[in-house]
């Protein structure tokens, strides 16, 4: 690992990360934390006290660069304050943002120390240093080196401390060129991180306490990784391997492509009790001549088709989505063809935006774009139905019987909180010991997204003492 001068001299460091949008960027976020750690960097709640400051920006969703800009606005004076206090503040703006904005940033906010693209923050220890040396540092191009080998990995302690759920980066980049999304431009091609490597970290992180494991990419389904035997696995191989860890109980993935979506993974949902039969599978239009425009690559039949594949071989699997309201040249047709597929899928819960144009991709060339009034309202009666369809879900599980997997403290006293096969959160009373198991817990009641219910079997010595030896590293 790089270190990069005096810097890794630093001790006693507080720093403080606040992360935009997606699972890949909170995953970067915990591994800068555990790349600045052996540098004295410990993290904590609050930007104004911290001696660094990172910024993990997103470029995917409406008015990105204008919320960093504004949180770069408000560090400014709180920059100058820890300053007249005689205490150096160092801020660093990364990830996708970063990279697609670096040189404006330098050019339009001076208050920024560091500037770096989401394929070189295992570059920011020699970064920081050079800044201190000369001022400023930006680093946006796409590296040569493979970041992972330059990771330590995290330490016993800073696992633990993250609880019982983890990512695990598998796959980065995309090769897909749907023509709303700056992730090609933003992330690269796509990269497949070598089977033992994942392997390496997935065991690193059962040995440390952590329950569920969640495979990460930005299209996490193309994954294509070198097996032991020199061939590319497909994801679905992987799962398998992975689903004979010792300690891991859950397995799950996101995000997933429909185009990507082969026999293999499917053939996972249908043999592995670890793999949820949760699938976050983004359509985005039910339009056809809207998902043409987009560069999709399928057809909303097409999309129903790798649904049918899932339910087949597993019955009780569920399904969320990501959908754009008023993509350019959008008609009432086109968004009628949306709501159909919403109503004829039903889903478990699913993300809606309205189109707002990402400079440098080819849909901010196209000019016959929809009113916002027409955004607005389209947007407002597709949620209603993905609300009403959750709800319906949410609901169904009143007077059944479902595993949880406990993680936290509720906020509630007396209260633990886990989570579902379906990541329904699922609050019961009951002792803070059986944190990283599972229980079946019978549902009582529904509170707006939360379920609540009771243990239906009480939580057995040997469980107990299963979690004291996760809790201790025995």
């Amino acid at each position: 690992m790089r270190t990069g001068g005096t810097e890794g001299m630093a001790v006693g460091k507080r720093l403080y990360i606040k992360t935009y949008g997606c699972q890949m960027n909170v995953y970067d976020s915990g591994r800068m934390a555990d790349l600045l750690a052996p540098l004295g960097y410990r993290l904590v709640a609050e930007s104004d006290e911290a001696d660094m400051v990172i910024l993990n920006t997103c470029h995917i969703r409406e008015k990105a660069s204008e919320k960093v800009y504004s949180e770069l606005g408000r560090l400014r004076a709180v920059k100058e304050e820890a300053a007249r206090n005689g205490r150096h503040m160092s801020i660093a703006v990364t990830g996708c943002v970063a990279q697609a904005e670096g040189s404006e940033i330098i050019a339009r906010a001076p208050v920024v120390d560091v500037v770096v693209g989401p394929q070189s923050y295992h570059h920011l220890p020699e970064l920081l240093a050079r800044a201190k040396s000369h001022g400023r540092a930006l680093e946006t191009e796409f590296p040569v080196d493979d970041k992972f080998g330059f990771l330590a990995p995290p330490s016993a302690k800073a696992i633990r401390a993250r609880g019982i759920s983890s990512f695990v980066t598998v796959q980065e980049g995309c090769d897909k060129f749907c023509t709303f999304c700056v992730v090609p431009y933003t992330r690269g091609s796509e990269v497949s991180r070598p089977v033992a490597k994942i392997v390496d970290d997935v065991l690193r992180l059962a040995d440390n306490g952590v329950r569920e494991i969640t495979l990460i990419g930005q299209n996490v389904n193309a994954y294509h990784g070198e097996g032991p035997n020199g061939r590319a696995w497909p994801l679905g191989k992987l799962l398998h391997r992975l689903a004979r860890t010792p300690g891991v109980a859950r397995l799950r993935y996101s995000t997933s492509h429909p185009r990507d979506v082969d026999d293999s993974l499917i053939e996972a949902h249908r043999d592995l009790p670890a793999l949820m039969p949760f699938v976050h599978l983004p359509v985005q239009s039910g339009s056809d001549r809207i998902l043409a425009a987009m560069n999709r690559k399928h057809t909303a039949a097409e999309y129903l088709g790798v649904i049918d594949r899932f339910r087949a071989a597993r019955q009780d699997i569920a399904f969320s989505s990501d959908f754009i309201v008023g993509f350019p040249t959008e008609t009432e047709e086109d968004f009628a063809a949306t709501l159909a597929l919403v109503t004829q899928i039903g889903y478990a819960g699913a993300y809606s935006f309205k189109y707002s144009p990402r400079p440098g991709t080819p849909a901010a060339d196209m000019r016959e774009m929809v009113s916002p009034a027409e955004m607005d309202e389209r947007l407002e009666r597709l949620q209603e139905l993905i609300d009403s369809q959750q709800s319906a879900f949410n609901l169904a599980a009143i007077g059944t019987t479902v595993d949880v997997l406990f993680e936290r403290p509720a906020r509630n006293p007396g209260q633990i909180v886990g989570r579902t096969a379906y990541l329904q959160p699922a609050h019961v009373m009951a002792s803070p010991d059986i944190i990283g198991q599972i229980f079946p817990v019978r549902i009582e009641s529904l509170e707006r997204y939360s379920l609540l219910g009771h243990l239906a079997s009480p939580p057995t010595p040997s469980a107990q003492l299963a979690h004291s030896q996760i809790s201790t590293g025995a």
